[in-house]
């Protein structure tokens, strides 16, 4: 999952901002359509969530990740012959259907979370660090096949490189849960015990789960925050561009702000044994609101290359904890359609946040208006991720029930 994260940040994830500004300037395609392409995506990808969420809980990753892989490279080669906006579209459309888009993709963050239980965060952040060595292999990379062969040529390129890797890896390695191979979580022995008999924890059903307090907080918290992300995510690399900052040092700077989300991944799932979740996640609300600041005013390099890092390590904790959370309040049995169910709000109503600003700048000439209304955003869900409590489970609930009842 490490390696296919880290591939994931060359197929037209991290790496799509590079190719905003040649594309738009030789096709003649608006800021927004590019925002319109990330926002069909997400749209697509919450429409498929909850199907592929329950598709891995019931057979795991191994086939839909190399299928997804496949359709994600051949999108990709489509998109080195596009002339029109609807093209780009209609393909990153196709793209977000499989549901392989980079952090927080459900195809590689849910298994992970299966295989361990008790050392679920630390897993968890190795597996962060291939996002880090992806972004820091792949961004630079796609700025110089850009430069060398053109954008077209880079989009092929790139693509072939995704399925060579992903695809053989994912069909000799991956594995639904550690059960299916007569195994336990966390590397346990079973001392006796068979495997449908080991339960470490409740792992809730997601009827059970949509009736708690929590599940909502969560879900419009991350939602929120989804929707302030993306009003700067996408944009800010052609809105440096704009300012006269060079390409390749925009793209370092943009590898060196992933290599910033795996150390935070990694410190985020370090902690995690001595910090309340919530507690680590709403730092990152705090850390993307502060780097959407600086952005506003970066016109020199060293103000937006810390822009950059501030922003990786935000979206990094982010993306450990959207990772980590649902697993420890909810479980991991049913862990793929709770999510499943959850990444269509969020998705949804995310996407509208890079189309927004791209008809902000479209009309205004600046994108300060949207980036302010993004910072907004960060601060409210920040509050609202606090409220959100780890639910107490039903069995424990029933225990309590028996408790207070034989007392009285």
């Amino acid at each position: 999952m490490a390696v296919a994260s880290a591939v994931s940040m060359g197929m037209g994830s991290l790496n799509f901002g590079l190719f905003i500004k040649p594309m738009g300037e030789q096709l003649d395609i608006g800021r927004a359509s590019f925002g319109w392409a990330s926002t069909f995506r997400s749209i697509s990808s919450a429409a498929t969530s909850p199907i592929i969420g329950r598709l891995l809980d019931q057979y795991g990753a191994r086939w839909i990740l190399a299928a997804s892989t496949i359709i994600t490279a051949l999108c990709m080669a489509c998109l080195a012959y596009i002339q029109e906006a609807w093209h780009l579209m209609v393909l990153f459309s196709v793209m977000g259907l499989v549901g392989m888009s980079g952090p927080g993709a459900l195809i590689t963050s849910v298994p992970p979370s299966k295989w361990f239980v008790r050392n679920r965060g630390k897993a968890l952040a190795f597996t962060a660090v291939g996002i880090s060595l992806g972004a820091l292999i792949f961004v630079p990379l796609t700025q110089i096949f850009i430069d060398r062969y053109t954008w077209n040529t880079a989009w092929v390129i790139l693509a072939i490189v995704g399925v060579m890797i992903v695809v053989p890896l994912s069909v000799i390695f991956v594995r639904r849960q550690p059960e299916d191979m007569g195994l336990l979580p966390d590397g346990d022995c079973f001392s006796g015990m068979e495997a449908e008999d080991f339960n470490e924890e409740f792992s809730w059903t997601l009827s059970q789960a949509i009736k708690t307090k929590s599940m909502w907080f969560l879900t419009i918290a991350f939602s929120i925050l989804s929707l302030g992300i993306l009003t700067l995510a996408l944009h800010r690399i052609p809105a440096f561009m704009d300012r006269g900052l060079d390409p390749t040092l925009v793209s370092l700077a943009t590898a060196f702000d992933a290599v910033c989300a795996g150390v935070g991944s990694f410190g985020g799932g370090m902690l995690v044994r001595h910090l309340k979740p919530k507690f680590i996640g709403a730092s990152a609300f705090l850390m993307l609101a502060l780097a959407s600041i600086m952005s506003i005013y970066a016109y020199g390099f060293w103000l937006m290359f810390w822009s950059m890092a501030i922003f990786g390590l935000g979206i990094g904790i982010n993306s450990f904890t959207q990772n980590y959370i649902w697993a420890d309040y909810f479980g991991r049995a049913n862990l793929g359609s709770i999510r499943g169910f959850v990444m269509p709000i969020t998705l949804f109503v995310g996407s509208f946040g890079a189309p927004a600003a791209g008809y902000v700048v479209d009309s205004t000439g600046s994108y300060d208006p949207a980036w302010w209304t993004g910072v907004s955003l960060m601060l409210v869900g920040a509050v609202v991720f606090i409220m959100a409590d780890k639910p107490v489970n039903p069995r424990v609930q029933y225990e309590q029930c028996v408790v207070e009842r034989t007392s009285e």
